[in-house]
C-alpha cells in the first residue's frame, strides 16, 4: 500500500504532472490515507461544496495513526542533525505513520526524499 500525502492529492485534484501515476495507484488498489491528511483536504473540499468528490475521497483506505511523541522528536532531532529544518509536525506525523504501517508514502515535498537518507522512510517513486 501507498500513503498519499496531500500535495499529491491536491496535483490531482488540478490535474498535474502526477495523475497518470496516482490514476494507476488507485486502478490497482494501493492507495491509503490517514485522518491527517483527510483533515488537510477534506474542510476546503466542503467549502467548495464538491460533495462527490468529498464521498470519493472518504472512500479511499484509511490508515489508523497512532502517535509516539518520543518518536517524533527523535525524528526531529535527526533531521537537524543533518541540516533538514522547518519540516513540520503534520509531516513527522505523516511519515511516523507511513513507518509504523510500513508503507510507502507518495509525497511531491522534497524534505521527504532528504528525511529517507536516515530514516526508514520509503517513498513511492512513481
Amino acid at each position: 500500500m501507498v500513503l498519499v500525502d496531500t500535495s499529491v492529492w491536491i496535483d490531482y485534484f488540478h490535474n498535474g504532472i502526477n495523475s497518470t501515476h496516482l490514476d494507476s495507484l488507485i486502478d490497482s488498489g494501493k492507495v491509503c490515507v490517514n485522518d491527517l491528511i483527510l483533515t488537510e483536504l477534506v474542510p476546503s473540499i466542503r467549502h467548495r461544496k464538491e460533495t462527490e468528490l468529498e464521498h470519493l475521497l472518504l472512500q479511499v483506505p484509511k490508515v489508523s495513526m497512532s502517535i509516539d511523541w518520543t518518536s517524533l522528536i527523535s525524528m526531529q532531532t535527526e533531521n537537524l542533525k543533518h541540516g533538514v529544518n522547518r519540516v513540520g509536525i503534520p509531516d513527522l506525523m505523516i511519515a511516523q505513520n507511513a513507518i509504523q504501517n510500513d508503507l510507502a508514502l507518495y509525497s511531491l515535498d522534497k524534505h521527504f526524499s532528504l528525511m529517507k537518507e536516515f530514516l526508514s522512510l520509503k517513498l513511492f517513486e512513481g
